[in-house]
C-alpha cells in the first residue's frame, strides 16, 4: 500500500489560516462599520468564505495524510483536491455576495464616515493578508499541496480585492462621487469570479488524473535513458499526480535468457534514480522478455536507441 505524509509544515499552515482569517475577518468588518461603505463591507464578507474555507483546508488535509488502508490502497491524497474545488465554489459564491450587495447600492450611493479610519484598518488587513497568502502559496507549490495552494490564491484574491477597494474609495472621497464605492465593489466581483473559476479548473484536472508536469517526464524520461543499462526497451510510460503523491508505471523489456535478479536490479537501480528526482514517487515496473509488442509512450534506453 502506499503511504505519503504530508510535511508537519503544511499542517501547521493549515491550522494557523484558522485564527488569522477570524482576525482579518475582524478588521474588515470593523473597517465597514466605522465607515458604512457597501465596497468595505462586500471585502468583510469575502472574509467570512475566508474562514470557512480555513476550516475545510485544516480537516482535508489533516484527512489527506492518513495512511492507506484496504479501501483506500493508494491513499487518501485526492482529498485536497475536493476541498480546493470546494474553496473555488466559495469563492464564486463570495463574488455574487458582493454583487447583490453592491446592486442596491448602486441605486441609493452614499459618501463614506470616517474614510480615514476605514480605509487605515482595511489597509492592515490586507498586508497581513498578503504576507499570509504568499507564504501559504509557496508552502502549497514547495510540498505539493492542493488545498494550501488553493488556500493561498483565495487569500491572495482577498488582498487583490482590498487593493482595489483601497485605490477606488480614495478616488471616491477626493472627488466626492459616492457611486464610485458599489461600482468598485462590482468591478472586483469580477476578478473574484475569475478566481474562483481558476482554482475549480486546476483541482477537476488533479481528480481526472493529470500527468505529471512536463519538465517532471522529461527528468523521468532521462533518467530512465540513463540508468537502464542491460535493458532492451521501455515503453507505455504513464504518470499520474495525487495531491504529494506520485504514480508513475511503465514497461521494462529485457533479455529473454536474463535472471529474474539481474531484472529485479536493473528495476531497482531505475527506482532509486527516479525517485532521487521525484522523492514522494510510487513506481510500478512491469518487466517483460524481448519480442513483446511495444506499446504507449516509449523511452530510448542507453546503448540501444530503442
Amino acid at each position: 500500500m502506499v503511504s505519503v505524509r504530508v510535511d508537519p509544515i503544511v499542517e501547521r499552515l493549515a491550522f494557523w489560516g484558522i485564527p488569522v482569517s477570524f482576525g482579518v475577518m475582524g478588521l474588515k468588518l470593523m473597517a465597514w462599520w466605522v465607515t458604512g461603505s457597501v465596497a468595505l463591507l462586500s471585502d468583510g464578507l469575502e472574509s467570512t468564505v475566508n474562514v470557512v474555507a480555513a476550516f475545510i483546508a485544516y480537516f482535508v488535509i489533516r484527512y489527506a495524510q492518513r495512511p492507506a488502508d484496504e479501501d483506500h490502497q493508494f491513499g487518501h491524497h485526492k482529498a485536497e483536491y475536493f476541498s480546493a474545488v470546494i474553496e473555488g465554489a466559495l469563492i464564486i459564491v463570495a463574488a455574487l455576495l458582493i454583487i447583490q450587495e453592491a446592486w442596491g447600492a448602486l441605486f441609493s450611493p452614499k459618501l463614506l464616515d470616517a474614510p480615514v479610519l476605514g480605509l487605515a484598518i482595511n489597509g492592515l488587513a490586507a498586508v497581513i493578508n498578503a504576507i499570509w497568502a504568499t507564504l501559504l502559496i509557496r508552502a502549497g507549490k514547495a510540498h505539493r499541496s492542493p488545498a494550501l495552494t488553493a488556500d493561498g490564491h483565495h487569500v491572495m484574491s482577498d488582498v487583490v480585492t482590498s487593493a482595489g477597494v483601497f485605490a477606488g474609495l480614495i478616488l471616491a472621497v477626493m472627488t466626492g462621487y459616492a457611486i464610485l464605492d458599489p461600482v468598485l465593489a462590482i468591478l472586483v466581483a469580477g476578478n473574484i469570479l475569475f478566481q474562483g473559476y481558476r482554482v475549480i479548473s486546476q483541482s477537476v484536472g488533479g481528480l481526472m488524473d493529470r500527468a505529471l508536469e512536463p519538465d517532471e517526464e522529461a527528468a523521468v524520461r532521462e533518467a530512465i535513458t540513463t540508468h537502464s543499462e542491460g535493458a532492451l526497451g521501455v515503453h507505455d510510460l504513464k504518470s499520474r499526480r495525487a495531491g504529494a503523491a506520485a504514480f508513475i508505471d511503465f514497461h521494462l523489456v529485457v533479455p529473454a535468457g536474463m535472471s529474474v535478479d539481474e531484472a529485479h536490479r536493473i528495476c531497482d537501480r531505475l527506482e532509486d534514480a527516479i525517485k532521487t528526482i521525484i522523492p514522494e514517487a510510487t513506481l510500478a515496473i512491469h518487466v517483460e522478455p524481448e519480442g513483446e509488442r511495444a506499446h504507449g509512450q516509449k523511452v530510448d534506453v542507453e546503448g540501444t536507441g530503442k
